[in-house]
């Protein structure tokens, strides 16, 4: 990942680092992040609800707040072209908890810190794509734009944005 430095002189000609902001990303004041997505499910691609590979595509979203625990209910995930995903019932990130948003059809469980879409088609492009999460308001909670060619330099299909 590059990192874009934004630095200013000081009244003394001393150069002071003030930030720094990955150069894909919107930076929000969320505890809810993007931790990585695993935005080309391994094999080839087959959105068949039976035999398919959506569930193996993913998105890691974390609560990386030290003390408040985030219900995700009312929560947007959306992709570049509009693709949508809400949240629609209760679950609860503890702080430092996790959850995989999965695409396919499956059994929602906290235990397991899985979601899934109940949709067998594809959400992320294998070559390009920005995700945005947005908070239940409609603010801005994390967003990141990726290229394969850009972000994934080990070409398995899988990005971490915040480590």
């Amino acid at each position: 990942m590059r990192i874009r430095f934004f630095a200013a002189t000081t009244a003394a000609g001393a150069l002071a680092v003030l930030a720094a902001v990955p150069a894909h990303a919107t930076e929000y004041s969320s505890a809810l992040k993007i931790k990585g997505v695993q935005y080309d499910a391994p094999g080839r691609d087959s959105n068949n609800c039976a035999t398919g590979n959506t569930k193996d595509e993913y998105l890691t979203i974390k609560n990386y707040s030290s003390h408040t625990t985030v219900n995700l209910k009312g929560y947007v995930v959306k992709d570049k072209a509009g693709n949508r995903f809400t949240f629609s019932k209760n679950h609860y990130l503890q702080p430092g908890d996790y959850v995989k948003l999965r695409g396919g059809h499956g059994t929602d469980s906290d235990a397991k810190n899985v979601v899934y879409r109940q949709n067998c088609n594809f959400l992320w492009n294998n070559d390009k794509d920005t995700i945005y999460v947005y908070k239940p308001s409609g603010a801005g909670a994390d967003s990141h734009a990726y290229t394969k060619s850009g972000n994934d330099p080990d070409g398995n299909g899988y990005i971490t944005f915040h480590g």
